[in-house]
């Protein structure tokens, strides 16, 4: 018989039950214990609904000539400041026009599949957790990350037809995060990690791409994610000050675990080797110059940049406490940690997601962008 998972639990609000028992959701007590610690985030729900169904939220339809407009800058494509790559298009402006496309149809598939994985975790939440305000924000959480799903699906396919599989690690990671029994698992790898990771997606397309449809999306839903991140720093807040030191290092463990699967493939050239090999490239011989440029020199030269996804990642892990000197060196190989303590516990992407729950008021509530202004400057 295998063992029960051990779940790490210093609050009742993250108490959890089997996936299977429904009896425990039939308890008379958790009703009268409910919890108000989310209360003001499912309540901001009304502030910052969108539908990515209505026309007068965002119109799919909008144009792009995505055949002969970059869609991103050169920076973002990794691949080509290997020679390999950069050569293969050298004499190929409107193919490497193509390339880069590809790559961002790349991108958006794999935040799709993430927000796929978003949705199934924050359902699954629903089954195994006992506090009945905790199970009413990931409840609010699912609605929100289907309609994320949608959306995305909508934009993929109104720029190429089709979504690009998931690749094999991000798929992997994500099955992990959403099949694991253990409540910490599933926030700390989707609602802090996986959240965090897409903050810094998000922000990056929205300030660089060229298509203005991309920015739109991104925004809107950056106006949910950024209360999906709040989410986990309430748990980091009401638990990791609690842990004993065998707890927080099977924590700090698992934290590691997800950022280095991540960190070392998400945008390798072998997980989309099906990009390179229908423009004529060898993946393998990508990755292999690939690796000969991104040291851990270049990495570190990147996280720098605000937006870079995996400072956002250390800076996530790093505000909650969950970093400590176990792991503190290897995260200090890429990222200045006096630099965190200097910037304090903004997030890249929280302006923008203001600056979009604020239009989204204007159509929700009819509400004039001035007097929005005025009232936040009192």
């Amino acid at each position: 018989m295998s063992e029960a998972p051990r779940q790490i639990t210093k609050d009742n609000l993250y108490d959890a039950v089997a996936p299977t028992d429904f009896g425990a959701m039939l308890d008379i007590e958790r009703h009268m214990t409910r919890s108000t610690a989310f209360d003001r985030i499912i309540s901001a729900t009304h502030d910052h609904f969108w539908d990515p169904l209505d026309k007068k939220y965002i119109d799919f339809d909008d144009p792009f000539d995505i055949e002969n407009e970059d869609l991103m800058p050169d920076w973002m494509v990794p691949a080509l400041n290997t020679d390999y790559v950069a050569n293969h298009f050298a004499d190929k402006p409107k193919e490497r026009i193509a390339f880069k496309s590809q790559i961002g149809r790349w991108m958006m598939s794999a935040i799709l599949h993430g927000e796929q994985g978003a949705l199934n975790l924050s359902a699954s939440l629903c089954h195994v957790l006992r506090d009945a305000g905790a199970q009413e924000y990931a409840a609010n959480q699912c609605r929100e990350e289907g309609r994320h799903v949608t959306a995305f699906a909508k934009y993929i396919r109104s720029r190429w037809g089709s979504p690009l599989p998931c690749g094999a690690v991000l798929a992997n990671l994500l099955q992990e995060i959403v099949h694991a029994p253990e409540v910490y698992k599933k926030i700390i790898g989707m609602q802090m990690l996986v959240e965090g990771l897409a903050m810094g997606a998000f922000a990056s397309i929205f300030k660089e791409w060229n298509d203005p449809l991309a920015k739109k999306l991104t925004q809107l839903v950056m106006t949910d994610e950024a209360f999906h991140h709040k989410f986990g720093k309430i748990w980091a807040d009401r638990t990791i000050p609690k842990l004993s030191q065998e707890e927080h290092a099977i924590v700090e463990d698992w934290a590691a675990h997800c950022f280095q699967t991540l960190l070392f493939n998400l945008v390798a050239p072998h997980q989309m080797h099906t990009v390179y090999e229908s423009f004529g490239l060898d993946p393998n011989q990508v990755m292999l110059e690939f690796q000969q440029i991104m040291t851990d020199d270049e990495r570190r030269k990147q996280m720098k940049e605000s937006a870079n996804l995996f400072r956002v990642l250390v800076k996530t892990l790093w505000n909650a406490g969950i970093i400590t000197s176990r792991t503190k060196a290897f995260y200090a190989t890429y990222v200045d940690f006096d630099e965190f303590q200097a910037e304090g516990d903004e997030m890249v992407g929280d302006a923008i997601a203001e600056e979009g729950i604020r239009y989204l008021q204007t159509i929700n509530f009819g509400i004039d962008e001035n007097a929005l202004a005025k009232i936040a400057a009192e």
